[in-house]
């Protein structure tokens, strides 16, 4: 077969994929965040069953991947390939003043997301953790030194000194989106896996590479031209 062929018909089962409204709906939900098959279903009030049916056509298109909770292994979290997915529009979150991201000690993911939001979106930001260290991690201040980016490497705090009302959370690990709930339940989930596990050089790179494509990814939805 062609490579052109291969590519229309790569093609044709992604729009296939989306011709569906639920499954359309499941690739809107997972955009800018991503979420548990059990979370869709309570989100798009949809049944457990038919949840599974839809996410299976979209993974056969390429267009989401499954991967375990870190916190908790029994849970699967989907994810969308914004690459298979690059025609569609972004969905605008209105009302949003500071974005503040959070994981479990603000000494990584959060710190590094703060650092790329301030850095490309400019927009007001923080960032907290739910058992925050007492600094950053060596090898987050050494990737966002070569980076180029602005991070305080003492400047850790918890989510109940810094979230306001008003702000948009986004969970950067699983640990704080299970464990946060309430006034402080994350609005966003991101399932970035923790580099301080692996505590290579590479696995920082890895994360700070996967936080900004979805900086990236979530600017044009609440500031006017997206990342500057």
């Amino acid at each position: 077969m062609s490579a052109e062929l291969s590519s229309l018909d790569g093609r044709a089962r992604i729009h296939a994929a989306l011709g569906d409204p639920a499954r359309l709906a499941i690739v809107d939900a997972l955009t800018l965040g991503d979420a548990s098959p059990g979370e869709i279903a309570h989100t798009l009030d949809m049944p457990t069953n038919l949840v599974a049916h839809h996410v299976k056509v979209l993974t056969d298109a390429g267009l989401v991947v499954k991967g375990r909770s870190e916190g908790d292994r029994r849970r699967t979290y989907l994810r969308l390939r914004p690459e298979t997915l690059a025609a569609l529009a972004t969905p605008r979150l209105a009302g949003v003043g500071r974005v503040v991201f959070v994981c479990t000690h603000n000494s990584a993911r959060s710190q590094l997301a703060a650092a790329l939001w301030k850095q490309r979106a400019r927009g007001a930001v923080a960032s907290a953790g739910t058992k925050p260290a007492t600094r950053v991690h060596p090898r987050a201040v050494a990737v966002a030194h070569r980076h180029h980016l602005d991070l305080d490497p003492t400047g850790t705090a918890h989510v109940a000194d810094v979230v306001r009302r008003d702000d948009l959370v986004i969970a950067v690990c699983d640990n704080a989106h299970e464990e946060l709930t309430g006034p402080l339940r994350p609005r966003l989930h991101w399932s970035v896996p923790d580099p301080v596990r692996v505590d290579t050089d590479e696995a920082f790179e890895v994360a700070y590479a996967d936080l900004a494509d979805r900086v990236d990814r979530l600017a044009p939805a609440i500031l006017p031209g997206g990342p500057r």
